[in-house]
């Protein structure tokens, strides 16, 4: 899954896609450097973000989507917790939503999903993005993450969206220390049991800074790291800035795994 973020304040790549142009060109580049999936943001939700209403959010990803149609031959996902977001982007042709909040932030998102019949992926953050850097704790962590996205999982099947359509991230970096991060990792492959495919999202983040010593766009190598861990251990969807970097770090670990080439 390649990273499109159409804002001008995320924590990697803010500012750089906020044109039309740019951002379609970006989403092309990605998919010929090996992205399966495009993942479009309108709202940052890096540490201390403040919320970005509805509307400016359509203002941002809506245009990039109909820029797309007819351009571009992968999985289109809206990265937002607001189904009026959501709504208009799979007007435009979003097959899936990615939520950050796993349909805490707004009821009307799971019915939404369930009703257009495309997919979801369901995350773990403990707080908002505004807060959720403040002191993280949990007794443990692993088990904690897992609790959180059973029962966010039932809650979606409950509000009819197919089981199928469902997918999870555990959320590493957001309201979790450098410590809880590595443990999720060290633990990644327990979240089979949920049943559902992984989605792991660690491109560039702060804990791999933390362990490296290398800043932002530097973290090539230490993601790189996460991004084979994370597929020997269970993950089957990885969202990433460096598509084409970790493309070959997908097909390598999958070679490894599968024997095959």
């Amino acid at each position: 899954m390649g990273i499109l973020n159409v804002t001008p304040d995320s924590f990697s790549d803010g500012g750089q896609f906020t044109t039309i142009e740019t951002a379609v060109a970006r989403a092309q580049a990605m998919v010929a450097e090996g992205a399966d999936w495009v993942d479009i943001g309108g709202e940052s939700t890096r540490p201390g973000a403040e919320r970005v209403p509805a509307q400016e959010q359509i203002r941002r990803v809506i245009p990039v989507l109909r820029g797309l149609r007819g351009r571009i031959g992968c999985l289109l996902s809206i990265d937002t917790s607001l189904a009026a977001v959501a709504e208009a982007a799979i007007d435009e042709g979003a097959h899936v939503v990615n939520d950050v909040s796993a349909g805490r932030d707004d009821p009307a998102l799971f019915p939404l999903v369930a009703r257009r019949k495309v997919s979801i992926v369901l995350m773990h953050m403990p707080e908002q993005p505004a807060t959720m850097q403040i002191a993280p704790y949990y007794r443990n962590v692993t088990k904690d993450v897992l609790d959180f996205l059973s029962e966010r999982v039932k809650v979606a099947a409950k509000s009819g969206i197919d089981g199928s359509r469902i997918l999870i991230d555990p959320g590493i970096g957001f309201g979790k220390t450098t410590a809880h991060d590595l443990e999720l990792l060290r633990n990644l492959a327990q979240f089979r049991s949920l049943g559902r495919p992984t989605v792991l999202g660690t491109s560039r983040k702060k804990f791999v800074a933390a362990v490296t010593g290398a800043q932002d766009r530097e973290r090539v190598f230490g993601t790189a790291a996460t991004i084979s861990w994370g597929i020997a251990n269970g993950a089957d969807v990885v969202r990433v800035h460096d598509v084409a970097a970790m493309s070959q770090v997908v097909r390598m670990a999958r070679a490894i795994q599968n024997g095959e080439r």
